[in-house]
């Protein structure tokens, strides 16, 4: 049993995890041996030292696996029974838990952020905080997180029907962005994507145009603006290409302590509404039911499929400026199902 290690920002290394501790969970949790996990930018962003958190901690929070030992009164699963797993851990008696934002519980913790997390090959988990995935896959499984992030992402927005959309970036999170919105009804979705690799994957993927660069973007009344980028540059200026009346998302993770500067005239004077979208509040159940369901598709966004060795040197390629891959993911025991 191994785990891939973030000891400080920059430092991932390989190590041993006691067999004996993984395999006899506390009360209500379970072991999962993990299937697939993918590889996001919160990930990277954990790597590079910018985000929540600390060290030494195993990353890894969107994950699919196989139960193989069950805690005291851990009576939701047997050993056997494939899940995936909600990383975000909620108290349940505090004042956000009490008004359903779990997501802003005072004692919230996250598998692969604050808790040993899926890049390895088994994990400790609530039971509450594992789905039965009934007849879907383990790799698509191991999208339901940020499928379920970007479904609250859609939530918040409230009615897409019908509505004219810019969608800046066009990686993982972008296309399932992409194909959520468009499931929802938006008439129109232009998109905006830098990397040459990830722009030509969109193109081949569905998406009829996809802009190289945002200046190319000539129209300026846009019903809604998403974010998927989280670039500060970028924040900075979509609020020009908003319709009076319209909305901007801001989806993507930007650095923790980055600041922008925006014009508060041009949002008082075009009644502009600005929405942020964290994580994710109960979506996990829907998520998993759109890819049951073939709603959602999200197979064909995967380009690799990686060892658990590989990681370190894995966040290295893709923190590079050229890397040519959409969605990378951990294969950690050779699972294919």
């Amino acid at each position: 049993m191994k785990a891939c290690m973030m000891s400080a920002p920059r430092d991932a290394q390989i190590v041993s995890l006691d067999p004996e501790k993984l395999l006899a969970p506390p009360p209500g949790w379970i072991t999962v041996e993990v299937a697939f996990c993918g590889v996001c930018g919160t990930d990277l962003h954990i790597y590079s030292g910018d985000y929540l958190g600390g060290y030494p901690v195993v990353p890894g929070h969107e994950f699919s696996g196989t139960v193989v030992a069950c805690g005291e009164g851990s009576e939701k699963f047997k050993r056997g029974d494939r899940v995936a797993v909600e990383p975000n851990l909620s108290c349940g008696v505090c004042e956000a838990c009490l008004h359903n934002r779990q997501h802003f519980c005072s004692q919230w913790q996250a598998i692969g952020v604050t808790l040993s997390g899926a890049m390895a090959t088994h994990v400790q988990v609530p039971q509450s905080a594992a789905f039965s995935i009934g007849d879907l896959s383990l790799q698509a499984a191991a999208w339901m997180e940020p499928l379920s992030c970007v479904l609250h992402g859609v939530e918040r927005l409230g009615a897409v029907l019908g509505r004219r959309l810019l969608l800046i970036g066009a990686g993982p999170i972008g296309m399932l962005l992409y194909r959520t919105l468009r499931a929802a009804g938006a008439s129109c979705i232009d998109v905006v994507e830098r990397n040459t690799y990830r722009a030509s994957f969109a193109l081949d993927h569905g998406i009829p145009q996809v802009f190289n660069d945002l200046l190319e973007v000539k129209r300026t009344d846009y019903d809604i603006v998403v974010d998927a980028t989280g670039n500060v540059k970028v924040l900075e200026l979509i609020l020009g290409y908003l319709r009076p009346a319209g909305t901007a998302l801001f989806f993507g993770v930007p650095a923790q302590h980055d600041k922008m500067a925006i014009k508060p005239f041009s949002i008082f004077r075009n009644e502009l509404t600005i929405i942020g979208s964290y994580t994710s509040l109960r979506n996990s159940q829907q998520a998993i039911s759109l890819m049951a369901n073939g709603n959602i598709i999200t197979d064909d966004l995967v380009t690799h499929l990686v060892p658990l060795d590989e990681l370190p040197s894995i966040f290295e390629y893709l923190n590079s400026a050229g890397s040519q891959a959409m969605k990378v993911m951990i294969d950690s025991n050779q699972i294919r199902s």
